[in-house]
C-alpha cells in the first residue's frame, strides 16, 4: 500500500515505515502528525484518485529529527566584468517516519 501526499508544498510517494526528508515542519522531535492532503492511495488492485484530494484519507507520521541538508554552493559570474559572487545554502529539513496510511470512505 502506498500513497501520494502533499507535505509542506511538495508531493511525496510514501509507504508504511518509510523515512523521508521534508522541509522543516512545526513541532518537536517525537511529535505525531497527520497529513490530510492525500492525492492517491493504492492498495493492491484498488487505486483511489482524488480530485484533488481524497476525502477521509490521511497519512500519520512521527517527526524523528530536525537537521540541515548538505551545503549547496551558488556561484554567479559575469565574464569580463570582474563580477563574482560565491554563496552557500543549507536547507533546514525534518526527517519523518510514516506510521500508517488510512482510507476512511
Amino acid at each position: 500500500m502506498y500513497a501520494i501526499v502533499d507535505i509542506a508544498g511538495q508531493q511525496f510517494k510514501v509507504e508504511k515505515d518509510n523515512e523521508i526528508f521534508v522541509h522543516r515542519l512545526e513541532g518537536n522531535e517525537g511529535d505525531n502528525m497527520e497529513f490530510n492532503d492525500v492525492m492517491l492511495v493504492e492498495d493492491g488492485d484498488n487505486i483511489n484518485v482524488g480530485k484533488p484530494f481524497i476525502e477521509g484519507a490521511k497519512v500519520s507520521a512521527k517527526i524523528v529529527s530536525h537537521l540541515k541538508g548538505d551545503k549547496v554552493m551558488v556561484f554567479k559570474k559575469k565574464r569580463r566584468k570582474g563580477y563574482q559572487v560565491k554563496n552557500g545554502h543549507r536547507q533546514y529539513l525534518s526527517k519523518i517516519l510514516i506510521e500508517g496510511i488510512s482510507l476512511e470512505a
